[in-house]
């Protein structure tokens, strides 16, 4: 399912209309990334929640030359199951 499909899906589901869920769908990802940001954690009761993790700088290696790299240090963005859509998908 990508973006369009969950629109379409959520527009069906409730009677709304394409472009106001569109909005919502939209609003509701820059949210989430805008409290990511604040490095605050993302919980979403019953669905999962997001989190974000610093990555320390590394040593790798390039697969074609077999050169040493360095790879830098990064953020990660984690998302940990909640129960209950745990329970839902094992039904």
């Amino acid at each position: 399912m990508n973006k369009n499909d969950l629109v379409a899906a959520v527009a069906d589901e409730t009677g709304m209309s394409k472009a106001d869920v569109g909005k919502a769908v939209d609003a509701t990802f820059a949210t989430i990334v805008k409290a990511l940001r604040s490095k605050d954690d993302v919980r979403l009761v019953g669905f999962g929640t997001y989190t974000v993790t610093e990555r320390s700088a590394s040593q790798g290696r390039n697969p074609r030359t077999g050169q040493p790299i360095k790879i830098p240090a990064s953020k990660q963005v984690k998302f940990r199951v909640g129960k209950g859509m745990k329970e839902a998908i094992n039904k």
